[in-house]
């Protein structure tokens, strides 16, 4: 290996922030659309809190989207980071070896 650098242990720790995130959105979600918004009695209120909860259900599953795709990308910068690793060290050998 080369010099360059970058504990896995970032990468994994961004995962699963990610990943927890993206878990606890899907969650939030379901939570909502399964709320039993005729609690709150009044049908106009009843109506409103239906609606919040379907805008909000559309948000959390959008950030949901991006919190995976966040994981996938950083799967990807970990995967690049690790050949341009081993290019640099493979670079560094030959100009060991020209000297």
């Amino acid at each position: 290996m080369s010099d360059l650098r970058l504990e896995d242990t970032v990468f994994e720790h961004l995962k699963k922030t990610f990943s927890s995130i993206s878990d606890r959105m899907e969650d939030a979600r379901r939570d909502l659309r399964s709320a039993d918004a005729s609690a709150v009695g009044e049908s106009k209120l009843i109506e409103d809190v239906q609606d919040f909860a379907d805008d909000w259900g559309y948000g959390i599953k959008q950030l949901g989207k991006h919190t995976h795709g966040a994981v996938k990308m950083i799967n990807t910068i970990g995967d690049t980071f690790d050949k341009l690793d081993q290019e640099l060290a493979e670079s560094l050998k030959v100009k060991k070896k020209g000297k």
